[in-house]
């Protein structure tokens, strides 16, 4: 929609129709993942409409068996998924993730995958990610930036097979 929201508040971005899911995860480190979801659809008036968004929502990421545990406690992987949640709770136009593979396992990565396809059915996506592998996994398309400018763009096997992007990301060894 052409808005600017450099330096603006999350709410502020939020409100805009935008979810973001930052690389470390902002949640409520003494709380269930029931009561952080609960802070995040604080917007939705009825108690009832807010559980049942909430219990869509778990599905939807896969995190139900979570839901009474304290993110304190939990492996970084599962607070991945659950600021995921909240993202996605907020039913935003566009969502924007920021590494959101970062520090997970191999199975981790895979179910993000699944999810983010999945997202991607029913929002406009974008995704900050240096883990190629997982971009394979969830893109047909990308954009690759280099110092603050487009280096390249197009279907993700021709991008990731480019020599100018192989040299910047891998050192002019690997170009070859």
């Amino acid at each position: 929609r052409g808005e600017d929201i450099a330096g603006r508040e999350r709410h502020e971005i939020a409100r805009a129709g935008m979810g973001v899911k930052t690389q470390v995860p902002s949640l409520f480190d003494g709380l269930s993942v029931h009561e952080n979801l609960w802070l995040a659809l604080r917007t939705v008036r009825s108690s009832r409409d807010r559980e049942t968004k909430i219990d869509e929502v778990m599905e939807r990421v896969g995190i139900g068996a979570l839901r009474h545990g304290i993110l304190g406690r939990m492996a970084h992987g599962q607070r991945q998924l659950v600021e995921l949640a909240m993202v996605v709770a907020s039913d935003p136009e566009l969502v924007l993730l920021d590494e959101p593979a970062a520090g997970m396992t191999d199975g981790e990565v895979e179910r993000l995958a699944s999810i983010i396809r999945d997202l991607n059915r029913s929002h406009t996506v974008v995704v900050v990610e240096h883990d190629m592998q997982f971009i394979r996994m969830i893109a047909d398309f990308v954009t690759v930036f280099h110092q603050g400018r487009i280096l390249v763009e197009g279907p993700v096997g021709e991008v990731l097979a480019n020599p100018v992007v192989r040299d910047v990301y891998l050192g002019k060894k690997h170009a070859a």
